[in-house]
């Protein structure tokens, strides 16, 4: 007996949880579509869009907002514009200071990263044409070059070599010295 209880008080428990994990909201976006969502619609959505609202009551008409129906109909237009106060002025819609926050560190940071990758670059290509410019005057100098093969052996370097070599070399100066 103790056990059924306890399984008929867990399962009602289970069953309650995802009533608090529904969604409040349901609005018809921009393209048709309904969408479902614990958070207010956009500001850009119209109010005849919104189908269920979360736990607040409609809009009420704003204070500057006559109303031209019955009661309004029989009075002279002057007495309703002149009751009526100056509408208020449109206020912005209220942008969460955190969100901006973490938008602007955001952008911050991959402006220093972009700034320390072309540094690093740039101290690269610095180093690259100060070896092809050090290579290319020993080229020019008229000396003889010895390099090591891929079996690990000594080879002079013959006069063709040593032209495709410059060749090689003023490429480099050419794009990575300017």
């Amino acid at each position: 007996m103790k056990l059924a209880s306890l399984l008929s008080t867990c399962l009602g428990c289970c069953l309650l949880l995802p009533m608090g994990a529904q969604a409040q909201w349901q609005w018809i976006d921009k393209t048709g579509k309904p969408v479902f969502s614990d958070t207010a619609p956009p500001p850009d959505v119209p109010e005849k869009n919104i189908l269920r609202r979360g736990n607040l009551p409609p809009p009420r008409p704003a204070p500057g907002v006559v109303n031209l129906g019955g009661d309004d109909a029989g009075k002279a237009p002057g007495a309703a514009t002149a009751a009526a106060p100056a509408p208020a002025p449109e206020t912005k819609p209220r942008v969460d200071k955190e969100l901006e926050e973490k938008t602007r560190k955001a952008e911050e940071e991959e402006k220093a990263k972009k700034a320390a990758e072309e540094k690093k670059v740039a101290q690269a290509k610095t180093e690259n044409c100060n070896r092809a410019r050090q290579a290319k005057a020993t080229y020019d100098s008229g000396i003889r070059v010895a390099r090591l093969n891929a079996q690990g052996e000594r080879e002079i370097i013959d006069d063709n070599m040593r032209a495709q070599e410059m060749r090689r070399l003023q490429s480099v100066i050419d794009s990575d010295c300017k």
